[in-house]
């Protein structure tokens, strides 16, 4: 998995996993990362300071990065199949 933190990868991906299981490990993350966002846009925002915005949007990438990276996965091995006839 992507990771801005550090040089050494320490979160990886079984992309050997089942396809059910990926999907299920993304829908999770984009559900949580999407009702966050929807809480969030429904705050104001003079009630945070700029550190607290920064957090936030900090979270919501984590998440959509772990989405992004996991995509890959299923379209790597998706795309790799050879076609049925």
């Amino acid at each position: 998995m992507s990771q801005l933190a550090t040089d050494y990868p320490v979160l990886l991906i079984d992309s050997d996993a089942p396809l059910r299981e990926l999907h299920n490990c993304l829908s999770e993350r984009l559900s949580a990362v999407l009702k966050y966002l929807n809480l969030m846009a429904c705050t104001s925002l003079p009630d945070y300071a700029e550190n607290d915005i920064n957090t936030v949007t900090n979270i919501a990438r984590i998440l959509i990065q772990d989405v992004n990276d996991v995509f890959r996965v299923i379209e790597q091995r998706g795309f790799d199949l050879p076609k049925s006839r």
